[in-house]
């Protein structure tokens, strides 16, 4: 059997992709199927997937490191929205990327048909105040105002919650019609409880794709006899790290995922 190391090593036999040959690949208004695997499946769905697939490349970088601040409500309703299976919802981050220096605001909407759309503008730093100026394709364009015309909330009203760190793989497909990301060594540190938590050899695989079309990663699920499983990192950190919120929903989910990684 393939130690869980082993990842790394098949990660380096990928044809590579620059960041800037991927931006036909974007998938802002997508569909996403999500799986959770144990660290020692991925160099078998990881060597299946060697000749369908090319693996993302910065600066000679191909397991990326990725720093993220979700933003909710003082009474979170962004969680609780999701935690009572309303259709309709939103999430609100910056995002790090690391390795590239970049930061996004961004905002991730889930309309009733389970479709998911992205918002996001550049900003010059971390963790801005509302007088913080990003930029988007038509200019320059403030915090507040991002988020006004974007979200259902105002950002005044937006506070820190949880930080996420995790180190990413990113897959895309040799037609160009989907990209994986592959999340792995996830830290979870709650902003309101000072809690840090993590599930080890948790393993978060997302398919997204703009429709059904036909993808090589679901017939390699397939074959593993790997099943979809719904999970928000958002929601899930948050139930880890602050026992006194609401969570019953997620408490099962989080006993499944411990269940379903002790038996890989």
């Amino acid at each position: 059997m393939s130690s869980a190391t082993d990842y790394e090593s098949i990660l380096k036999q990928f044809d590579p992709i620059s960041l800037s040959e991927m931006e036909s690949v974007k998938l802002m208004n997508r569909i996403d199927t999500k799986y959770v695997v144990s660290i020692r499946q991925l160099p078998v769905i990881l060597r299946k997937a060697l000749k369908e697939y090319y693996a993302q490349e910065i600066d000679g970088i191909r397991l990326a490191t990725y720093d993220t601040m979700y933003y909710d409500t003082d009474d979170t309703d962004m969680y609780i929205r999701h935690h009572d299976r309303q259709l309709v919802r939103q999430k609100i981050r910056i995002r790090q990327y690391v390795d590239s220096d970049l930061t996004f605001l961004e905002v991730k909407k889930k309309n009733n048909k389970g479709r998911t759309k992205k918002k996001r503008i550049t900003l010059p730093v971390v963790v801005p105040t509302g007088e913080v100026i990003g930029k988007n394709k038509k200019g320059e364009i403030s915090v507040k105002e991002f988020i006004a015309a974007k979200s259902r909330y105002s950002w005044d009203e937006l506070t820190p919650h949880l930080r996420t760190a995790f180190r990413r793989i990113t897959l895309v497909n040799k037609a160009k019609t989907e990209r994986l990301t592959i999340d792995l060594n996830l830290v979870w540190e709650n902003q309101v409880t000072g809690r840090k938590e993590t599930i080890p050899d948790l393993v978060i695989i997302e398919l997204k794709r703009d429709g059904n079309v036909p993808s090589p990663m679901l017939d390699i699920m397939l074959e593993e006899r790997i099943h979809p499983l719904k999970m928000s990192k958002y929601c899930v950190g948050t139930a880890l790290t602050n026992p006194d919120i609401k969570q019953n929903r997620f408490k099962r989910k989080i006993r499944r995922i411990e269940k379903l990684l002790s038996t890989k």
